[in-house]
């Protein structure tokens, strides 16, 4: 079992295996953050080795006044947020300013594709969405961080978190059911 205290205690005592195992214990949580929010995909590997960088320099401030999983997911939030903001000027496209009349793009045969996986298919949509929204969906469902945690990592109030959540959730809902529809019309 992953005992945080001891952990943390080690790694302050200078020992490196258990930052090690530190890494493996959250290195798919830090992962999926920058996934959702960062889309170069070279860009990604380097953002997470960052965010580690940055936990293993800030681990002797952690207080434990919240969970490690939450302090670690705010950092890579962070990174993340701060790797798209420096990158918003040199990216070819930008995020609809008005999210409530945001909408998906026409579909074409690579997205036909993705459709046969589900999985990919639902990741497809959820990448295509704005960062607020794809940051939310992860960390709630993916990462089953509470809208308390997700306020503390993101520091978007819970209120707005929920509206997000709600959002999103009805974006893909109206996609799924407007391909499904379309699938029907062109089988029969």
């Amino acid at each position: 079992m992953f005992d945080e205290n001891e952990i943390i205690n080690r790694i302050l005592k200078k020992d490196l295996r258990a930052f090690e195992l530190l890494v493996k214990q959250y290195e798919k949580l830090v992962f999926f953050v920058i996934h959702r929010l960062v889309q170069d995909k070279q860009n990604k590997e380097d953002i997470c080795q960052e965010v580690f960088i940055k936990i293993h320099q800030s681990l002797p401030s952690f207080r434990f006044q919240s969970k490690l999983s939450t302090w670690i997911a705010r950092i890579a939030y962070l990174t993340a947020v701060n790797h798209v903001k420096n990158t918003k000027n040199k990216s070819p496209y930008d995020y609809p300013e008005n999210i409530d009349n945001y909408h998906f793009t026409d579909e074409n045969p690579e997205k036909e594709l993705i459709k046969k996986n589900t999985s990919a298919y639902v990741n497809h949509l959820i990448a295509q969405m704005p960062h607020h929204y794809r940051t939310v969906l992860t960390l709630y469902h993916l990462n089953e961080f509470s809208l308390t945690e997700i306020k503390e990592i993101t520091g978007i109030p819970e209120g707005t978190a929920k509206s997000y959540l709600f959002r999103a959730r009805k974006l893909l809902k109206e996609k799924i059911e407007k391909d499904l529809k379309q699938e029907n019309t062109w089988k029969s």
